[in-house]
């Protein structure tokens, strides 16, 4: 098993471009298992960790609803925002700057094969590294993501969640809200749900702007952590 993970810093990028790229590398992977499988090889299989931030942008996932977008094209254009209706699970979120955006394309039969753990996983990681700000973040029963005052009228989402998944090889990730201009899911009903607050990082925290760069260098700790990984 492979525990060693390729981490990508890709900085500033346009989704459509890192959303290929994704895709380039997910099907290298389910190629080398499937030469595996047919030619009864054991070739090892990589894992990659792609973090980006996005300009401002929309994705709908396979099973969502374009409902949940409440704006037109033109407004887009005027928000200077893009929309992709994608292949993830979940409903509609989004991408922009201040965000930190991870996506995780493993073979998790180097981990473990199973999605509800994966998934588990990847929330802890934003707890754990919520936590180390002083936060209280938490699941909420039946919508993937954190939270925070789950079961309270002030409940609100600081981090959205949506995965793919295809012979244990997984894509797309999380988007941790950190500086994000919370202005843009009023455009939204986001993931579908309806009566729900969004929150950020810095707006938790009282502060104008929490660095990038220290929040993910917090969240690479604990999943390696929890996957028992190596960053190479």
């Amino acid at each position: 098993m492979n525990k060693q993970i390729n981490l990508q810093n890709l900085g500033y990028k346009d989704y459509k471009e890192t959303w290929d790229y994704q895709e380039s590398l997910f099907k290298e992977i389910l190629d080398l298992k499937i030469k595996n499988r047919r030619q009864n090889l054991n070739e090892i299989t990589p894992n990659y960790l792609l973090m980006v931030e996005h300009p401002h942008v929309y994705t709908l996932g396979k099973s969502g609803d374009i409902k949940n977008l409440l704006i037109s094209e033109t407004q887009l254009e005027k928000k200077q925002a893009t929309y992709y209706k994608i292949n993830r699970g979940g409903d509609i979120t989004y991408h922009g700057p201040g965000q930190l955006v991870g996506y995780p394309i493993l073979d998790l039969d180097n981990f473990f094969t199973d999605i509800h753990k994966y998934l588990r996983f990847l929330e802890e990681t934003i707890i754990l590294t919520l936590a180390d700000y002083g936060l209280k973040a938490e699941r909420s029963k039946g919508e993937t993501g954190v939270w925070l005052d789950v079961g309270t009228p002030f409940a609100r989402k600081i981090c959205a969640m949506g995965v793919r998944a295809s012979r244990w090889v997984t894509m797309h990730g999380f988007a941790l809200n950190v500086n994000s201009d919370l202005g843009y899911f009023d455009h939204i009903i986001p993931c579908g749900i309806e009566g729900k607050a969004v929150t950020s990082l810095n707006v938790e925290l009282g502060k104008k702007e929490i660095p990038l760069a220290e929040v993910q260098k917090k969240v690479l700790k604990h999943f390696a952590d929890l996957f028992e990984a190596e960053f190479k």
